[in-house]
């Protein structure tokens, strides 16, 4: 499950995590875009709940120096030990550049040598020298974990999918369908017979509600938020969407964001956002990982029925999720 859960204040998740386990949940991941950052939940999470492996999806590569991630995941893993798993990611240009001041630039290479770095730094060796994106002279970490966080990386295309499955220990994935995650999971074995072994994360949108009305209207406004950001429309020309996605895509760059929402079709709804009954929404997570995800992160999306049924629809909700 993603943490925090919209509209529930932090503190008020201590009993929450608690049950999740008990709900049938192994994990909490975390994501870094205008909310909370990606360590604080899962620190708190760590010692609410220490059965609940704990995984950010993601850090972004540019937003902190190379010495701070290590430090923060370090300490994460120190707090949580062989409960961690540190996705990090390109993240995009308005995330780092338009709201963290920090260029945008070569994000294949600037994800690759932090990725690098860390692994070299998490083992508690000392990095010195020269990667092609930034210099670090003489780090090591003062307090490096007894078990090394594992290193997943936030990939779409095949150059990416191709790095995380050669050099991290597994990928992070985002906004595909259940169909696609063959084509995704066939570029990640194309290069690495041990692929397979790697650990495959995605982060499912969930919206819990059998009025389809409502789920659609909600999964078009985060599909135009999402899809129109470059690397994601690239993402989805590459998996054949271009054509179901062009009106969409035409609308937005003439800034009549109605109208984009208006041109994504249903079909292109449903295969990407998951909905209905919480059962229902169970089963289609679950095809997911028979598809070949290893581990999927649902990301809870408001619903009138959450907000309006408090803390006890929301836990009956997670219980039918988790089927347990």
């Amino acid at each position: 499950m993603t943490v925090p859960l919209t509209g529930v204040p932090l503190p008020e998740h201590a009993g929450l995590l608690q049950a999740l386990p008990d709900l049938g949940f192994t994990d909490v991941w975390t994501s870094e875009v205008s909310g909370t950052d990606a360590f604080t939940p899962l620190a708190l999470a760590s010692v609410w709940s220490p059965r609940l492996r704990l995984g950010t999806a993601i850090v972004p590569v540019f937003t902190r120096g190379p010495a701070l991630i290590a430090m923060q995941a370090a300490a994460l893993a120190e707090a949580a030990p062989g409960r961690v798993a540190l996705g990090i990611g390109a993240s995009s240009p308005v995330v780092v550049g338009d709201w963290n001041a920090v260029p945008f630039e070569r994000p294949y290479e600037r994800s690759r040598d932090v990725l690098r770095f860390l692994r070299t730094a998490l083992a508690g060796e000392m990095v010195d020298g020269a990667f092609d994106t930034f210099q670090v002279r003489r780090f090591r970490l003062e307090r490096p974990p007894v078990t090394p966080p594992k290193l997943l990386l936030a990939a779409l295309r095949p150059k990416m999918l191709r790095l995380a499955a050669a050099e991290a220990d597994g990928v992070v994935l985002n906004w595909l369908s259940v169909e696609d995650v063959a084509t995704v999971r066939a570029e990640l074995n194309s290069k690495n017979s041990e692929s397979g072994d790697k650990e495959v994360a995605a982060r499912i949108f969930v919206c819990p509600t059998e009025d389809e009305q409502v789920a659609r209207e909600t999964a078009r406004r985060l599909i135009a938020a999402y899809l129109t950001v470059p690397a994601y429309a690239a993402f989805h020309r590459w998996l054949g969407r271009g054509e179901a996605l062009k009106a969409m895509w035409d609308a937005w760059a003439a800034k009549d964001r109605k109208a984009a929402l208006r041109a994504i079709p249903d079909e292109v709804v449903d295969a990407l956002i998951v909905h209905g009954s919480p059962r229902r929404c169970r089963e289609h997570v679950q095809r997911y990982a028979d598809a070949g995800v290893t581990t999927p992160v649902m990301a809870l999306l408001p619903t009138p029925e959450l907000a309006a049924g408090g803390p006890e629809v929301l836990l009956d909700t997670l219980r039918e999720l988790g089927a347990r």
